[in-house]
């Protein structure tokens, strides 16, 4: 797909700290497209300097843009949030040509993003605070919510402008300032968003950018991690990353919000509108190619119905279309790089060698290009499989038998993960029984898409804490100020 953008601007190429510039040493590195592993950009590699610059800038902001009324913060958020729904073409063009998504998702995205900017620009006069009833006469007493400072946010490849969106905005919304540092395999979309928010009216050095290759972003995080000035870091990725980051953001006591890995199930009982399972498993599972954080990634189907809901499914998978974004009938593009696919393709062999039957797909796609993976259904899943144990994070579907609700509560809480999970069922009983009974922070009853703007996301166990999105998620970025006000 050729990068043709209405506005070539939006393509800046370079880190913003405080003001637009290269890495401080003008190291760069490239921008493969997934599709073909070709690079068709470079953008700042930066490093350690780059990093405490980008504090700098932040730091000196803050005490100005806490200051500024809720209200106006409001308007360039709002602002912000109407750029983004005006771009929506170039945005989403830029999407798919760097992370892979069909272009029907990647405008969809940039949707789903802006709907995290105006939920915050409208969140952002709502942060009230409390009147205290005082025990004793002649004293008032307030908790006030204030921001928490430099927030630093680490953003993942997977939803390159839905990331950025619900980090930034409830930061900037609750008055603090931001360094950021997007995914090496997706920084365009990333660096595309700053240059709307500057447009939009976000003050210089409020909101700060700096892109590094995979061997310096240790450099460029570890200076985050270390600088007192950094009163927040908030991250989507691995788990075993984010216990990295709470472990060194001990030694200054950080706030958190980490968004880590999943391993969700779905359960279909006997119950269950079969044709519902299957849509929903279909729109859970494979939305950008099964590489999201809360895609289904162990699938239980009651003994009674598993041999009708596979045949469902089986068929709705074969159908699938794969391809590039360019064509405008794929349905899933390629995987982000050569790992995502080599880590697919070790699920489906592990799960064969223990007995698993493939029934749809299973290999690669290399006439396409060297990305690409076919949709694949296995049945005959266990949890002793990688597959069962690992998040494939890619359109693998591996299908357990259950026969009891106990069994299948066991089996789904077995695992340390706790994100999303997912039940289709008709007897109102067992929907509340199960409500309750998954650890997961995200339930989907009879539904496959969770995620929206006014409910809070985040997950359970080591799954991480805080939670994006909702009232909830400015409150993440905000701290209690307790005042007692006496001899009234």
């Amino acid at each position: 797909m050729s990068l043709t953008l209405q506005r070539d601007d939006l393509l800046p190429g370079r880190n913003l700290i405080g003001a637009w510039c290269d890495a401080s040493d003008g190291r760069r590195f490239n921008v493969n497209d997934p599709a073909t592993d070709a690079v068709f950009a470079t953008v700042p590699d930066s490093g350690a300097a780059d990093a405490r610059a980008a504090v700098d800038a932040a730091h000196a902001a803050f005490a100005t843009w806490r200051a500024v009324p809720a209200k106006q913060r409001a308007l360039i958020l709002k602002r912000w949030n109407d750029l983004i729904l005006a771009h929506q073409e170039d945005l989403g063009r830029l999407i798919s040509r760097e992370q892979g998504k069909p272009l029907a998702e990647g405008r969809g995205e940039v949707a789903y993003a802006a709907s995290y900017v105006e939920w915050f620009a409208e969140e952002a006069t709502r942060a009230n605070g409390e009147v205290i009833p005082a025990p004793v006469p002649g004293r008032r007493m307030f908790a006030l919510k204030e921001p928490v400072g430099v927030v630093a946010a680490i953003t993942p490849w997977n939803f390159p402008a839905a990331m950025i969106a619900r980090k930034i905005a409830p930061a900037l919304a609750a008055g603090c300032t931001v360094v950021c540092k997007p995914a090496e395999d997706t920084p365009l979309t990333s660096l595309a968003l700053v240059k709307l928010a500057e447009e939009a009216g976000v003050p210089a050095g409020v909101l700060n950018i700096v892109t590094a290759s995979r061997e310096r972003t240790p450099e460029v995080v570890d200076v985050w991690l270390d600088d007192p000035r950094v009163r927040k870091i908030t991250f989507t990725g691995s788990t075993p990353v984010g216990k990295h980051l709470a472990r060194r953001a001990a030694d200054t006591l950080k706030r958190l919000s980490l968004e880590l890995g999943g391993n969700a199930p779905f359960i279909v009982f006997e119950d269950a509108d079969l044709d519902a399972a299957v849509d929903g498993l279909m729109v859970a599972k494979f939305r950008n190619g099964g590489q999201t954080c809360v895609s289904p990634n162990r699938v239980f189907v009651q003994s009674r119905v598993h041999d009708a809901f596979v045949e469902k499914l089986a068929a709705r998978i074969a159908a699938l279309k794969v391809g590039p974004a360019s064509d405008p009938v794929s349905q899933i593009g390629p995987m982000i790089n050569a790992r995502a696919v080599e880590k697919i393709e070790r699920h489906v062999q592990d799960a064969v060698a223990r007995g698993a039957t493939k029934l749809v797909g299973g290999a690669r796609l290399p006439a396409l290009g060297p990305n690409y993976f076919a949709p694949t259904l296995l049945i005959g899943a266990d949890g002793a499989m990688a597959c069962a144990c690992e998040e494939t994070f890619g359109p693998l579907v591996a299908i357990a038998r259950f026969e009891t609700e106990a069994d299948v509560i066991r089996a789904a809480n077995d695992t340390p993960f706790g994100l999303a999970g997912y039940f289709y069922a008709t007897d109102v009983r067992r929907i509340w029984r199960m409500a309750e009974a998954l650890q997961t922070g995200l339930v989907g009853v009879n539904e496959g898409a969770l995620a929206a703007e006014a409910a809070p996301f985040g997950g359970v166990k080591e799954s991480g804490y805080g939670r994006e999105g909702s009232v909830h998620g400015l409150d993440d970025y905000m701290h209690l100020k307790y005042v007692c006000q006496g001899q009234l």
